[in-house]
């Protein structure tokens, strides 16, 4: 079975308002915090080739950051991501 990861990091206030429309949802996620594991960031930019957090991972598809998240939500596309699971 398929699964989400987020990653994340300390005080990000994305990283939480993706974890909450996630758990809205009812969606079961691994966080992956950037700041408690070494070397977390740098292997999450080699395979996201982003910097930033969240990043977001529904199966294999690489939603991106909140905003992205937030837009497939708005756009009626999560929820058919998430059935898929």
């Amino acid at each position: 079975m398929s699964e989400i990861i987020v990653y994340t990091s300390n005080l990000c206030p994305y990283c939480t308002m993706a974890k909450r429309l996630l758990s809205a949802k009812g969606a079961k996620f691994t966080e992956l915090n950037v700041d408690t594991t070494p070397g977390l960031r740098e292997k999450m930019m080699q395979k996201t080739k982003r910097r930033t957090v969240p990043q977001i991972y529904i199966g294999d598809v690489h939603v991106g950051g909140f905003d992205d998240l937030r837009a497939l939500d708005l756009g009626n596309k999560l929820d058919p991501l998430l059935a898929a699971l």
